[in-house]
């Protein structure tokens, strides 16, 4: 008997030692030392950040790209049928290509010189720039129809205000910003401006600030959204500077800018609006897009026919991918899902589609003349800022 009451002890003084070393369900541990319950700390809370007046909240202030992730479709676009519309510069139309198939179902006659296919802030509009023809012709993307065009002078690119507030037409050879009505395209404001070729831009996490390329000055402005004003400009450190495309980074900290013949992206803080550093992708750096993972950020090199990929969260370029038989790779796209890349190739009257996990392509897409800035159709976000596609 007393050999046994002395195995029931010994057994029930490990059980408790057992339990004392684990702690319990409910996340506590034990002191080995006092005896007393400690609880795990939680995760410190992420911050709120305080956006532009009438901005939607940020749903990640870790990720700037979170509303973006593979097939979150908006309830306003998750009918729409899913298409890569391509304005050709030099023929006057856009290319309306079904994605499945990679053929073009559909050619829109539009105004002269279109540039860009732009996302409206609602998404309801697709609005081509027609730039030399100084027009805007709107898309229905339900139905794929145009409708009738709207005047709006010099609009090489088009932006919207993260609160939905006003359009922001990027007048490249007028010199300007003109915040106009995001619907009916009324002039609301004129910002002259000093530089020359105003034509990208993208928004500070917070949505208060944009930061602008000037191409043909090789210059960077620094806008105050709210205030509608120029607050900060400068020269590039580099001679024949031409910036391109501009694209902040998912923790908003870092805005990269693509120029085409410093041959890579300036990384710039927008915050200071120090001078930046350059980190060389390839011969005529000009679009940026962002994976639907927020990871990585893939980099038309439009002089050599490749697509550098640069890893954010590694800080570096990882990979780059050769176009077969060469290519311009230019302005588009990541598809809904994320698997696709779209990319005009402006000099070579094609379209290219690029799996985005090997660099593999997929196809290539005869198209009108001059094919520049494509939007692939719906994406996932719950607005626009504009370009080809900056969703939030």
């Amino acid at each position: 008997m007393r050999r046994h009451l002395l195995k029931s002890t010994l057994v029930a003084g490990a059980a408790l030692a057992v339990l004392a070393a684990c702690g319990t369900q409910s996340g506590e541990r034990t002191s080995q030392a006092h005896g007393t319950k400690a609880a795990v700390p939680a995760p410190p809370e992420k911050k709120p950040v305080e956006g532009l007046p009438g901005m939607p909240p940020v749903l990640d202030p870790e990720d700037v790209y979170a509303a973006d992730r593979p097939n979150k479709l908006s309830p306003v676009v998750k009918d729409f049928p899913s298409r890569v519309y391509v304005p050709n510069t030099e023929s006057d139309t856009v290319s309306v290509i079904d994605p499945k198939t990679y053929e073009i179902i559909e050619t829109i006659p539009v105004g002269r010189q279109p540039q860009h296919v732009v996302p409206s802030w609602d998404l309801k509009t697709l609005w081509v720039n027609n730039n030399r023809g100084h027009t805007l012709t709107p898309i229905d993307p339900k139905t794929g129809k145009a409708g009738k065009e709207v005047e709006v002078h010099d609009p090489y690119n088009l932006y919207f205000t993260p609160n939905g507030r006003y359009a922001v037409v990027m007048a490249s050879l007028d010199r300007e910003l003109v915040f106009r009505d995001p619907h009916t395209m009324e002039r609301k404001k004129t910002v002259p401006v000093s530089c020359y070729g105003v034509n990208h831009a993208d928004f500070s996490l917070d949505g208060r600030y944009f930061i602008v390329s000037c191409e043909f000055s090789g210059e960077l402005l620094k806008v105050d959204t709210e205030k509608m004003k120029v607050v900060g400009q400068q020269r590039l450190p580099f001679e024949g500077a031409m910036p391109q495309d501009v694209k902040v980074s998912p923790d908003g900290k870092k805005f990269y800018i693509a120029d085409m013949m410093a041959h890579g992206m300036w990384v710039l803080d927008g915050d200071t609006f120090a001078e930046p550093t350059l980190l060389p992708t390839g011969k005529g750096c000009h679009g940026l897009y962002v994976s639907r993972d927020s990871r990585e950020m893939y980099v038309s090199n439009r002089g050599e026919g490749t697509i550098s990929v640069f890893d954010f969260t590694q800080d570096k370029l990882t990979k780059k991918w050769q176009l077969p038989d060469g290519g311009s790779p230019d302005m588009g796209g990541v598809s809904a899902d994320g698997k696709v890349l779209w990319l005009s190739g402006r000099y070579d009257a094609e379209v290219y589609a690029i799996d985005t996990r090997t660099g593999t392509q997929l196809a290539r897409i005869p198209v009108g003349s001059g094919p520049h800035g494509l939007a692939v159709y719906p994406q996932p976000g719950r607005y626009s800022l504009g370009h080809t596609g900056i969703f939030r």
